[in-house]
């Protein structure tokens, strides 16, 4: 079973309405449909830095993490296995950091906490669809179909690849993040597919013996965010030329 979480957009009817709502996974939606004997469960919080104003529109974002942690560092032989033998357990211990602050459901939340509407110029009313399961890398690129069950007609999905430490003798430190986000017509077909990274640097990770680990953690979210809004921005470029050219 394809285990995802459902934010919806629902209208602001009233000061006690919750700007978006947490579900379940929708193929269990019907049993969890309240009998007349039983109160329905108040819902859900909504989630923090995602409040909009308007009813949903029929369009759905699905949006799935990073399966997969790397970590590169180079030192003054510019790379190779005698390079990559040196450093192995440095990289070891950073692709385990990295797992640790930039899990699945930190990538997950740390893109839900930035206006993806907006950052992807998505209609007001998108619902983002969340899947907690990342994509298998190596059909990333394989897969042509939607890679969930939706039959939505105004439909997107943004992937997360990968996600890439690396430190680089001349070039210092940096967060990479592949992006790939695919727009589907109502055929059910690619409309519109950008691929790219967004990367920028570090200067806390990774923390040093002694140094405030915590803070490294958090600057690795930071940078991811600012790597996503990068790619994004590269993104909006890219659909516009493509829109001029037509």
């Amino acid at each position: 079973m394809k285990s995802f979480r459902l934010l919806v957009c629902v209208c602001l009817a009233s000061a006690s309405a919750p700007a978006l709502v947490h579900a379940q996974d929708l193929t269990d939606e019907a049993a969890a449909v309240p009998s007349e004997a039983t109160p329905a469960a108040a819902p859900a919080a909504p989630h923090e830095g995602l409040l909009p104003s308007v009813a949903a529109d029929g369009c759905e974002l699905h949006i799935w993490p990073a399966e997969r942690m790397n970590s590169v560092t180079t030192g003054l032989l510019g790379g190779g296995l005698l390079d990559a033998a040196l450093h192995s357990g440095k990289d070891a211990s950073n692709k385990s950091l990295l797992a640790s602050a930039l899990d699945s459901q930190s990538q997950l939340d740390a893109l839900l906490a930035l206006d993806l509407r907006e950052e992807l110029a998505l209609s007001a009313g998108t619902t983002f669809v969340v899947h907690d399961e990342p994509l298998e890398r190596k059909t990333m690129n394989k897969v042509k179909t939607r890679r969930s069950d939706s039959q939505a007609a105004c439909y997107s999905e943004l992937i997360v690849a990968d996600v890439f430490y690396q430190k680089a003798a001349i070039y210092g430190r940096s967060l990479k993040t592949l992006f790939m986000l695919r727009k589907f017509d109502a055929a059910q077909k690619i409309a519109f597919e950008y691929k790219a990274w967004g990367g920028n640097g570090l200067k806390l990770f990774p923390p040093k013996e002694g140094e405030d680990t915590i803070a490294a953690l958090d600057e690795l979210v930071g940078v991811f965010k600012a790597n996503f809004s990068e790619y994004a921005k590269n993104e909006r470029t890219t659909a516009a030329a493509r829109v001029a050219t037509k």
